[in-house]
């Protein structure tokens, strides 16, 4: 009897763990398998220690992607956020520098805040659009994202803006503190106040109420606009500062930051098990999601495959947590 009670708790130990975290344990077990037999480099101290540094930016971007995901909507803007910061800042930082060549951090936190401004300006656009307006969230952000790209190339004519102040990237780029990097620390102090946010404040109790269905949060006297408009800014926030520590990190203002960072956060975030239909969705599992991310590109490059098939890989992966996202809906809805 207890040998044929294994199996079945087994299969619910399964079914339990899906229905709480998606695919992710199941594709990052498979991922961890394949790249370690493919090279016995993957796995060493030094490369996950490289991969965690590098998956800093897209796990900040895909924690903002995760917020207006709850809420049922998606954000296509991020990377426009991205690069607006970054030719922002980088042209403000040029320009006081310019006048004042010995300021140091005087050039450098107007420069910051110029950027931060800019890339909350798009969330602002997003929020109103989708919150005041209704209009869809893909429409909105879509075209929010193509005339932000036209804006940040005008200003600087598709040409990277250089000369930034030293400290700026010796500090946001290539810093470390008690000998952890500085976009880690960043990336730590996000994750801890997003968790925070999203379980502990009323505010992500309504983000989740929004994306669960929002005609009953309404009745239950939420004002689901505010809190949807909120949502679009934190994402436009995160996306800054990732757009902040990537400009420093290149030491250059550049539009082509963050191309494909909007498919990579919304992948990170369905296969991390955030529905595509709202209000479903975990912090520490966005985080892991992104680590995942980064770790299959870090694998396919030791693997050496090229980058258009690293695409093609990629896209794989989202569609099929896609599809298991439909299939652990349905689950979750007795079938629905």
């Amino acid at each position: 009897m207890a040998a044929r009670t294994l199996p079945s708790r087994a299969g619910s130990l399964a079914r339990e763990t899906f229905l709480r975290t998606g695919v992710l344990p199941l594709f990052m077990t498979a991922a961890v398998v394949i790249f370690t037999l493919a090279s016995p480099q993957f796995l060493t101290l030094g490369n996950l220690t490289n991969v965690a540094r590098q998956s800093v930016y897209l796990i900040l971007v895909s924690l903002g992607q995760m917020t207006v995901l709850i809420t049922g909507g998606f954000d296509l803007a991020v990377g426009t956020a991205i690069a607006m910061t970054s030719v922002v800042s980088a042209m403000i930082m040029v320009h006081l520098g310019g006048l004042f060549p010995d300021a140091g951090w005087l050039v450098i936190l107007p420069g910051l805040l110029a950027g931060l401004a800019a890339a909350l300006a798009i969330g602002m656009v997003n929020g109103f659009g989708v919150a005041k307006f209704g209009v869809s969230p893909f429409i909105m952000t879509l075209g929010v994202q193509s005339a932000g790209a036209g804006a940040a190339l005008f200003l600087t004519g598709g040409v990277p803006v250089g000369n930034l102040p030293y400290e700026f990237g010796d500090l946001f780029g290539f810093g470390r503190v008690a000998g952890v990097p500085v976009p880690v620390l960043v990336a730590l102090v996000a994750i801890a106040v997003m968790w925070v946010l999203m379980n502990r404040t009323r505010t992500g109790a309504r983000i989740y109420a929004i994306g669960g269905n929002i005609k009953a949060a309404q009745l239950s006297g939420i004002n689901t606009a505010r809190t949807l408009f909120i949502a679009y800014l934190i994402c436009a926030a995160l996306a800054s500062i990732a757009g902040i520590l990537l400009t420093a990190r290149v030491e250059s203002g550049e539009t082509n930051l963050g191309g494909t960072i909007a498919m990579e956060s919304i992948a990170a975030c369905v296969i991390a098990g955030v529905s595509l239909r709202g209000g479903i969705g975990r912090v520490e599992n966005v985080v892991l999601g992104a680590f995942f991310i980064v770790l299959v590109q870090n694998g396919m490059n030791i693997m050496q495959i090229g980058s258009y098939m690293q695409m093609v890989l990629l896209g794989g992966l989202l569609i099929l947590a896609v599809v298991a996202d439909q299939y652990r809906y349905r689950m979750l809805t007795g079938g629905r």
